[in-house]
């Protein structure tokens, strides 16, 4: 009865861990989407990284498939290259879409995995319908807000009204089922995608071209548009290491997501939430998604996550040199060519004991 019990309780962590993350399995797209035409609904279940919601979304919006690619590929590239001078560096988002406990479990990094997700979507698909990519939408209307002195509103923005609509119908809808995991996850989830929203949405830059008599620039036409992808994911960085750790309990007469700690702050609406305590990947550990940091490449003059104190977790490091060729002293030939040399220099490395 005991080993049953102990079986049983295993595999319901387990299919309540691989629910929780489920509305972020089409980050495995970038395996084989991209080579999928996208252009038949029934290109839409050759894959099993769509959760079932998401699969019927596809079904009727074809169209808008390309981008989501393009989104899950920059996800992925955006979380590696802002997380690449910490000890956890996002690697493990390769793995969708069987992810790994990091992502798996509520923790502060699928916190931020799933905020970037969202804001991605919403932002391929707005930019997709400027592109003139997408046949179901097109530039932005015009800003509500009345025109500068100098300045009128034209050009064609990113739709964000669009792509805001879309990518939450897209991203949301699996946690809006009761299968998709256990109320906290699925309220930690919703919650931390509308972060990542509103991170897009406060993204907002206004860009201007100027017209005029030899570039004078007497009347300049400005439109909305959307700040680059890792802008976004700095801002919700930041809001990663400042992430609350919350519990599901009552407040009145319903359930809601409360600092753990009952002297914090309450939680705000641009509070990046997460339910479990993670690693501190330091050291390899199969159980709680940590590859560790040994091997891992450091800098010894720095003060930052990147620098080898902490990144080698007080293990200390080794060093050792490294020959770069490169080209260098490059001259331009009337016309056409550039002609280089080959330079060597020597360069020291560190990485983690």
């Amino acid at each position: 009865f005991t080993m049953k019990f102990h079986m049983d309780l295993f595999l319901l962590t387990f299919i309540v861990n691989a629910n929780c993350s489920a509305a972020i399995y089409w980050l495995g797209l970038t395996v084989n989407g991209s080579s999928l035409g996208w252009n038949q609904t029934n290109h839409c279940k050759l894959l099993d990284a769509l959760a079932h919601e998401q699969l019927q979304l596809c079904r009727r919006n074809i169209e808008l498939m390309h981008s989501i690619v393009h989104a899950a590929k920059m996800t992925k590239n955006t979380c590696q290259n802002t997380f690449g001078d910490m000890r956890w560096n996002c690697s493990s988002v390769e793995k969708a879409p069987r992810f790994t406990p990091d992502l798996a479990k509520g923790t502060r990094e699928s916190a931020f995995v799933f905020s970037l997700a969202a804001a991605v979507v919403s932002h391929s698909i707005a930019r997709a319908c400027s592109s003139g990519e997408l046949p179901s939408c097109s530039c932005a209307p015009a800003p509500a807000e009345q025109a500068g002195p100098d300045f009128k509103w034209g050009g064609c923005g990113d739709n964000l009204h669009y792509g805001l609509q879309m990518g939450s119908a897209f991203s949301d809808a699996p946690m809006r089922n009761s299968r998709s995991g256990s109320q906290p996850f699925r309220l930690m989830n919703l919650h931390n995608n509308a972060v990542g929203r509103q991170a897009l949405i406060d993204a907002q830059e206004t860009n201007c071209k100027c017209h005029g008599v030899s570039g004078s620039c007497s009347v300049k036409t400005c439109w909305k548009g959307l700040h680059d992808i890792n802008h976004i994911a700095m801002d919700l960085k930041s809001k990663y290491l400042s992430a609350t750790k919350v519990i599901h309990r009552h407040v009145g007469t319903r359930k809601q997501l409360v600092p753990r700690e009952l002297d914090f702050r309450p939680v705000r609406e641009s509070d990046l939430v997460y339910l479990i305590s993670s690693s501190d990947y330091c050291t390899y550990n199969e159980k709680h998604g940590s590859l560790g940091t040994q091997n891992r490449q450091c800098n010894k003059t720095s003060n930052d996550s990147g620098s080898c104190d902490i990144m080698c977790c007080g293990r200390g490091y080794n060093a050792f040199t490294e020959r770069i060729v490169e080209r260098c002293q490059c001259k331009y030939h009337w016309c056409c060519y550039v002609t280089c040399k080959r330079c060597e220099r020597t360069v020291e490395r560190y990485v983690c004991k």
